[in-house]
Formats: C-alpha cells, structure tokens, sequence
C-alpha cells in the first residue's frame, strides 16, 4: 500500500506522512485518438512550487482556498435555493470490515428507566480515511518534504493532535456555490472504464454541454463513478487503487487558474494508478500541501446526479460542516446539495 491514513476517530490521533513510492502503470484510457498529455515526477515536483498558495493569504493562515468563499460568495450561492430541495451526498456508514479501512464501530448503551421513561446513548468510533467512509481531508492530513500547505513543520504533527491546518479550522462550514460535473453524461455511458483519466478539456466540455463555467469560490464536484468492483458499495479498496477513474495531474494548473475553493469526487480524486512515478495520489498531494485546497473523499452523487439531469441544472448550493475536533485531519462529513 502505497498511501497510509493513521487516524482514530476516538481517542488519540496519529498521522505519518504521505509514502510516495514508485508506482509503474499503464496509460490511463482516453476517449479520443489525440494523445493524453504525459506528466512526469519532475512536473509535479515542478507544479508543488509554481501552484503554490503559501503566503497567498499570509504566513499564519490555515484556511487556504476556503478564503475564496467570502461573504458575496455564500449570498450568491443562497440564491440558488429555488425550490428547497435538499439531496445527501453521504454514503451510509458501513459497519463491516473492508480490505481498506475500518468499520464504523458502533454501540448503543441503554440508559437506566427512571420511572416510565427511558433512554439510549451511542459510542462511535471510525478511521475514516480510505475509500470506505464518506469525509474531508483537512490541510495537515498530508505533507510533503517534511512541510504542510503555508509552510508549516510536519514535526507539529504528533499522537494527541496536529498543531497547525486542524479540521476545526473550518469550524464555522462550508456554504459556496458546487458545480457537478458529470462525466459519464459528458461521455454518453452509465459508467467510467477503470483506469479513466479526466483531464482539462474534458472540465472544459462539461463546462460547455451544461452552460455553466467554474468561477472562484466554487466547490468542483466530478462524478466518475467506476465499472466492475471498483462501482460496488462499499467501495473495494485495493481495486480502486489499481483501477479508479478520476482526475489526471494535468488538472492541476486549470484548478489553480480557476481558483476552485475545495473540491470532491466519488473515490479519491486521483485517477488510479496516476501514472505518475513516485507520486501515488498526485492530485491530493499538489491539492493540499501546495494550494491548501481541501478534498471531499468518497462520495455518493448518486441521487443528486439524478436530480441534476431531471434539472438540466448542474450548479445547487452546498453545505458541509465537518466535526469540530481539535488536532484532527479530517472529519466524516454529510454534504448536502440544496436547489
């Protein structure tokens, strides 16, 4: 396993860095006879310098793209609230084991009846990073060369917490303008082809076939649902890292161009493998570390795909408010998307 989340969602918290190791794979499928753009080690370890947003918003901020959602922003996005229409875009946590994370643990204690009223409490415990649970990668969940997005040490990163880009930095939620980006309509197919990339021109077409185009302060939705094992629920680990479709590196500077605020995909955004040497998840790394982008992981478009197509609308406010938890990476989330 080329990536390893350590993180307990009760009780103490221990991540270790990213572990980017050699990664041989095949050219990802594209759809048309042009040539897929080529992206080497050298131009990611290129892209983490020249698509930086350290010091963008000053040396002591732990926001990073969040900044771009400012109060015009969310007066905007609320005006896309027409009909009150809300659709989850959470997967049901899954209580059983999986090759590439934990169940939910889950435990329901009775309380003692006093009289004729009674009562019950739960005890919950997750380690949601993976493909398995539905959550969102704060800025310290990974870190590259010993350093987090603004420059911040990895050594602030310890077993009771992280220091620095803690998930309850985002306390207060998000509430911006989400675009979805469907691409097996933008592809005519039901599925996407296990190894699919997605590159620039294709946000570009769907840009152009749903007649909207991603401004700053949008959250970036892209659908991509896999084929074969890598479609089924709960999601099978080790095949979405062999075969999950998903963005390609060469999105990169088109993200940063378009100053996206956060972004979010069915698995892990990355198309896998990346095709990349050395750089397993590419994506996140630039993503996080360099633009201080945080990433929604894992999540279920079904429905409101469905509703976006009865629509013919691909743009809803989006709502998503993590757990406030001191120190943490990341938190299980329940995003919802409202027309």
């Amino acid at each position: 396993m080329a990536l390893r989340w350590f993180v307990t969602f009760s009780g103490s918290i221990l991540v270790l860095s990213c572990l980017a190791i050699l990664a041989t794979a095949e050219a990802p499928a594209e759809p048309s006879a042009k040539a897929p753009p080529e992206v080497t080690t050298a131009d990611v370890e290129r892209m983490i310098t020249t698509l930086s947003n350290w010091g963008r918003w000053g040396k002591d901020d732990e926001l990073g793209t969040l900044n771009l959602i400012t109060p015009k922003t969310r007066r905007k996005a609320a005006k896309l609230v027409k009909d009150g229409v809300s659709i989850s875009m959470a997967h049901d946590v899954v209580k059983v084991r999986m090759d590439d994370s934990s169940p939910f643990e889950h435990e329901v204690m009775l309380g003692e009846n006093s009289g004729d009223v009674g009562g019950a409490g739960d005890r919950y415990a997750v380690q949601y990073h993976g493909f398995t649970h539905t959550h969102i990668d704060a800025l310290c969940h990974i870190f590259y060369k010993g350093r987090m997005y603004n420059g911040f040490s990895a050594d602030l990163v310890k077993k009771t917490g992280v220091g620095k880009l803690s998930i309850n930095r985002i306390k207060n939620g998000i509430f911006t303008r989400a675009i979805l980006m469907d691409m097996p309509a933008l592809f005519g197919v039901r599925y996407l082809e296990g190894k699919q990339a997605i590159y620039p021109k294709h946000l570009e077409a769907w840009e152009k076939k749903a007649g909207v185009k991603v401004k700053a302060g949008d959250a970036l939705l892209i659908h991509t649902p896999g084929a074969g094992p890598a479609a089924r629920w709960p999601a099978n680990g080790r095949s979405c890292r062999t075969r999950g479709p998903g963005p390609h590196a060469s999105c990169l500077p088109w993200l940063k161009k378009r100053d996206v605020a956060i972004i979010g995909s069915d698995l892990a955004l990355d198309v896998m493998p990346s095709g990349v040497d050395k750089f397993v998840l590419p994506v996140h790394c630039v993503v996080i570390v360099s633009m201080g982008m945080c990433i929604l992981d894992v999540l279920d478009f079904r429905a409101i795909a469905e509703e976006c197509r009865k629509r013919k609308r691909w743009e809803f406010l989006l709502t998503v408010s993590p757990l406030a938890v001191e120190g943490g990476t990341g938190s299980p989330i329940n995003p919802i998307g409202t027309f």
